[in-house]
């Protein structure tokens, strides 16, 4: 395959896609992937109780400035994703190394793997649109370093205040992005049923 994007002899880690001045679609192409964007059916259905989890996240907004993206991961991210965790008895890995060759390499900022899903959680503070697309391409380095069966591979870039799912068709090597976006507090609720649902797939 010839890169028209990726230099032959240069090392790629996930972050660096962050800042390449590039269209999604062209860098997905390197990867003879494409993305399609809409409304995504995602999972749910649950009724859950999160007064617990709601009472913690407005305690650390009061607690803690969010001048940065660690303050926001600590605050607002890893107090959802334990949650969801212990609502489905999974364990959390934050930091989780992955290299597939020197275009598809780096650490995943939360990473959950359930019997049934996995799910990639990218924690960016402000640029969602450029945070997407280091998601997909950790999506794709996932599909080609695990050895599950999963059809489908989910991911979620958040602010913390916002967060935005993808998924990969691993058969179509296709990312399709969900137009919309959840609020942590509007769509608390939402969120939490979407992630334990995910998890919980078969």
């Amino acid at each position: 395959m010839t890169r028209k994007i990726l230099k032959p002899d240069d090392s790629y880690s996930f972050s660096r896609y962050f800042d390449l001045p590039f269209t999604l679609e062209d860098i997905l192409l390197e990867f003879d992937c494409d993305v399609h964007r809409g409304l995504l059916p995602l999972p749910g259905g649950s009724a859950i109780d999160l007064s617990g989890l709601r009472q913690t996240l407005e305690r650390n907004l009061r607690r803690t400035h969010l001048l940065n993206e660690a303050s926001r991961r600590e605050a607002l991210i890893s107090p959802v994703l334990l949650e969801v965790c212990d609502l489905s008895n999974q364990m959390l890995h934050i930091e989780y190394a992955i290299s597939v060759d020197d275009y598809l390499k780096g650490t995943l900022d939360y990473y959950i793997a359930s019997p049934t899903n996995l799910l990639v959680i990218e924690a960016k503070q402000s640029d969602l649109v450029k945070g997407f697309t280091q998601l997909a391409v950790e999506l794709v380095a996932l599909d080609r370093w695990t050895r599950s069966d999963c059809p489908w591979l989910y991911g979620v870039v958040s602010t913390g205040e916002v967060w935005q799912f993808g998924v990969f068709d691993r058969q179509e090597q296709l990312i399709l992005q969900d137009t919309r976006t959840y609020a942590l507090f509007n769509d608390l609720e939402r969120l939490v049923d979407i992630l334990l649902s995910i998890l919980r797939e078969n």
